[in-house]
């Protein structure tokens, strides 16, 4: 599968803003970064990609293959200030995606968390500040922030009681930002992602969510447990549709200071994921088991949000059904698993 296969459809409005322009992507080689580097691409950006490459965070070099020529790789760690106040000048928009994003890492290894998601994200304000105000910035946020939901579908007015300390790190990285463009005309907006899938996702291991490990288990023929009962429900956001909000968002000035859910208006239950991933597929298995205790104390239940906000801002909505984004993912890991899972 080639990349114009992955992109999906384009929800427009920015039309050539991007081109000749200097962008830099922090968390470029992870999973959105790196898709929306191959979008940037060929939108004719000038793209550069800051990424620590640690391990277990899903930078991977294979994300950005065939880009070599296209685009730089500066390997550098966004908690260092020194590279950051370097690396932010010159640029017009900067996609602000690097964070540690692990629930349960999170509540492993709090201070971790606490360095990558707050303590940096004011480290790379801080270089913009002094060294690139003007500077555009576009905010990767959590729906994680939320916490159990009071009522469904979850809007941006929706109370935020994170149930972890990765959603209380990254409500303050938002906010930090929201902050910025208050205080010091620094125009930034956050984008509440929630349950991003498709290619270049991590498949190492399974704590950066349930949707890689379910997709790298059906691929293996191996039998994925689902926890709890199985009818918790979710909505669920194809990487292109994600890239397209990221990318309809950075020009419109209409979206300073503001944050936005995204989301899809199609609902399913894990169950109902789960068995169109083994249909797809076409092996594997599942189980319905009782929640570990360490994940039943941070699960927040249902959760599906509105992206009603963002669709009257700035027109967007997800484009991509549930089931052709899984069958692009699958194929895009029949050809290279091998790949992410070195």
């Amino acid at each position: 599968m080639n990349d114009e296969q992955l992109s999906g459809p384009s929800t427009g409005g920015y039309g050539d803003c991007y081109r000749g322009e200097k962008v830099l992507i922090t968390g470029g080689l992870g999973f959105i970064g790196s898709n929306l580097a191959v979008k940037l691409v060929e939108l004719g950006a000038d793209v550069t990609i800051v990424d620590s490459i640690l391990p277990d965070y899903g930078g991977n070099l294979v994300n950005v293959r065939g880009l070599e020529d296209k685009i730089r790789v500066n390997i550098a760690d966004v908690r260092d200030p020194h590279s950051m106040k370097y690396l932010v000048q010159g640029h017009r928009y900067l996609f602000n995606l690097a964070g540690q994003v692990s629930h349960i890492d999170s509540m492993n290894d709090p201070f971790t968390d606490l360095d990558i998601n707050c303590r940096a994200q004011l480290s790379i304000l801080e270089s913009c500040r002094v060294h690139n105000p003007d500077i555009r910035i576009v905010f990767a946020g959590t729906r994680q922030q939320y916490g159990r939901p009071d009522y469904l579908p979850v809007d941006e007015k929706h109370l935020s009681r994170p149930v972890d300390v990765n959603g209380i790190n990254k409500m303050a990285g938002e906010w930090y930002h929201i902050l910025y463009w208050q205080v010091h005309s620094i125009p930034t907006t956050s984008l509440r992602l929630t349950n991003t899938y498709g290619p270049r996702m991590l498949l190492k291991h399974n704590r950066q969510g349930f949707i890689s490990w379910f997709i790298r288990l059906a691929l293996e023929g191996k039998k994925i447990q689902i926890f709890g009962d199985g009818e918790q429900r979710r909505d669920m956001t194809y990487v292109s549709d994600v890239v397209e909000a990221l990318l309809a968002v950075g020009p419109a000035e209409r979206t300073y200071g503001e944050v936005y859910n995204l989301g899809h208006d199609e609902v399913t239950s894990l169950r109902d994921f789960t068995e169109t991933v083994l249909r797809l597929a076409g092996r594997g298995s599942f189980e319905i088991v009782p929640f570990p205790e360490e994940k039943r104390r941070i699960d927040i239940g249902d959760y599906y949000g509105s992206f009603e906000k963002i669709r009257t801002a700035i027109g967007w909505q997800p484009q991509v059904s549930l089931e052709e984004g899984l069958k692009q993912t699958l194929e895009y890991y029949r050809e290279c698993l091998e790949a992410y899972l070195e």
